[in-house]
């Protein structure tokens, strides 16, 4: 679901810069409900099988939980921004919402492809 959300987020941004505010809208709600989704299966998932123990050694395990920790910083920040941009773009409050929409694309973007990254890190790629 993080990897969708990417593919929505950064489609509706391509769909802005054409000047397609419709596509754009629809896209954006889309990636929030893809998010909120995701949240909520990650955690219904934690709060049922607990915490899973990363298992790579050597510089992967640095590596890891270097994303591990700038992921999850950036995460707590997401909810809020996007409250705010979303809330900006559908009041149509323009020009607030680009201001801070700067800075929401690039941490939801970053937190959407890091998430992707962490689960293949942590279920596939390092999985013993």
């Amino acid at each position: 679901m993080n990897g969708t959300s990417a593919i929505l987020i950064a489609s509706a941004r391509n769909f802005i810069r054409r000047g397609n505010v419709a596509v754009h809208r629809a896209l954006m709600i889309s990636a929030v409900v893809t998010s909120s989704l995701f949240f909520a299966s990650y955690v219904y998932y934690h709060a049922h099988v607990g915490s899973v123990h990363f298992q790579g050694q050597g510089l992967s395990r640095p590596l890891y939980f270097t994303i591990l920790t700038t992921h999850t910083i950036l995460a707590a920040s997401i909810p809020p921004l996007v409250i705010i941009t979303l809330t900006l773009g559908l009041r149509r409050r323009d020009q607030r919402h680009r201001r801070i929409a700067r800075w929401t694309y690039p941490i939801w973007m970053y937190v959407s492809i890091t998430g992707v990254v962490i689960y293949l890190m942590l279920y596939h790629i390092f999985r013993q």
